[in-house]
Parts: C-alpha cells; sequence; structure tokens
C-alpha cells in the first residue's frame, strides 16, 4: 500500500483526493489546505488537517497548489520527503529543497462540480531518480491508462500547446455565447457544430479539418461579419483569427 499525502484542495486537489482515495493499493492518509472553507468530510479515514506541523508520514507527498506557492510550501517541508508538483508550467527543481522530488501533471481542465475520466487523462511525470520515477508510475498507472514520461521544458511546450486548445478555444465560445444571447438566438443550436469540429480535429487532423470564409478567401463575408460587431476587441480578435487562417493555409 503506497501512502500518499496531499497538499491543496483546489480544483485539481479535489479530483486527485477522489481517484488516490478509492484507487486501489493506495492510501490517502491526509488531505492539507490552509483555509478552512475548502476542508471536505467526504473522504472517511483521511486525516484534514491545515497545520504543516501535523504532517503525517507518506511514501509520497503531491502539492497540487498554485503555481506560486510550490517553492514556499518546498522550503516548509522536511528535505528527506518525496515531493512532487502537479504543475504544467513550473520546473521540477523548484523542490530543490527535497532530495527526492519530481512533477505528477495530469494534463485535462478541471472543475469542482464536474466529473472527468480519471483514466482517460495522461499524467505526465518527471523525476529527479529512477527510484521515485518508479513510485510515480505505479501511483500514475492506478489512476491513468496514459502515463507518460516529460521533463520540465516539454511540459511547458505541452501547457502552451493546452492552453491555445482549451482556454483560447473556450474563451471564443464564450464570446460566441454572449453576441448570440444580444441577439437573441440560442446558443445551443452552435452545440451540434462544436462537437463535429472536435470530432474532425482528432479524425482528420486540424488543418485537413479547416474550412470557413478566412480559409476560402471569402473578403465579403467576412466583412459583413464585422459589420455585425459591436464590440472593438472582438473585432480585432476576429481580424487577427482570420488573417491568422489565411496565412497559415498558405503556408501548406
Amino acid at each position: 500500500m503506497i501512502k500518499i499525502g496531499l497538499f491543496g484542495f483546489g480544483n485539481l486537489g479535489q479530483h486527485l483526493a477522489t481517484h488516490l482515495n478509492s484507487a486501489e493499493g493506495l492510501d490517502l492518509v491526509q488531505i492539507y489546505s490552509p483555509s478552512p472553507s475548502q476542508r471536505h468530510t467526504s473522504f472517511q479515514g483521511v486525516d484534514l488537517i491545515s497545520d504543516l506541523n501535523q504532517l503525517k508520514a507518506a511514501d509520497l507527498y503531491i502539492a497540487a497548489i498554485s503555481d506560486d506557492a510550490i517553492a514556499d510550501l518546498s522550503q516548509k517541508l522536511p528535505k528527506d520527503i518525496c515531493l512532487v508538483h502537479t504543475s504544467g508550467t513550473v520546473e521540477m527543481d523548484v523542490l530543490s529543497r527535497q532530495s527526492k522530488r519530481g512533477v505528477f501533471y495530469p494534463l485535462q481542465s478541471f472543475s469542482k462540480n464536474h466529473d472527468v475520466r480519471f483514466d482517460q487523462i495522461p499524467i505526465c511525470l518527471e523525476s529527479n531518480d529512477t527510484e521515485t520515477m518508479t513510485l510515480l508510475e505505479q501511483v500514475a498507472h492506478k489512476l491513468s491508462k496514459k502515463v507518460v514520461h516529460i521533463d520540465s521544458p516539454q511540459r511547458l511546450e505541452l501547457h502552451f500547446g493546452a492552453v491555445l486548445v482549451n482556454n483560447f478555444t473556450n474563451h471564443l465560445y464564450a464570446l460566441s455565447q454572449n453576441h448570440l444571447k444580444n441577439k437573441g438566438i440560442n446558443f445551443d443550436l452552435l452545440h451540434p457544430l462544436i462537437e463535429e469540429t472536435t470530432r474532425k480535429a482528432l479524425s482528420i487532423g486540424a488543418d485537413a479539418a479547416q474550412t470557413g470564409p478566412a480559409k476560402r478567401g471569402d473578403f465579403k463575408t467576412i466583412e459583413r461579419h464585422i459589420s455585425l460587431i459591436e464590440d472593438q476587441k472582438l473585432k480585432e480578435i476576429y481580424n487577427l483569427l482570420s488573417d491568422s487562417i489565411r496565412n497559415h493555409s498558405k503556408s501548406k
């Protein structure tokens, strides 16, 4: 049984706690959260603390906290523990105080009240020695079918790609939803289009799936769209993306 301590109980922390607590062969012994309002009572047998002096012994400690807080937490913890963080952008060696350190990065967007299939989430691992890597692999394979080794520079590149396909795309959904709402049009009408666009991007590749007025060079349609936009920032985004699609298509 691998004993695990978890720091943080935000979006990722709550999902990790749920799956670590239910996975066979793993024993979530403790959850640390500095904010009492975030402490969860549904984990039977799991010690919930807000004081690092109450830290229990564990084989692995996972820091699922904000990027800016990782280095500070590392300095407050013993040197001889095995500590990993879950960030997509912070280098592993921010944990240089710990002799055994690494990264346990689940590549997914997490929301507190929205379940995800954790077994389908890629877990990206990095460590400073083979013993720690073996431990991380054992834990990761208990949670997911997709476990890969990714070093810090690669992980930063991967995180950049994730921001493009997730955060930026979702923001475009929000802009579209707000625009249509203001015009009295139901955003639900776009749901099949969103699903089909995603399916095509995954099956035939995003370049092959690209369609639309910018790809066709249909400038009249582009001009008509721009005439509908009242917000100047949204006009800039529309023009910038249209230019990018056109230039990208020409380069292929």
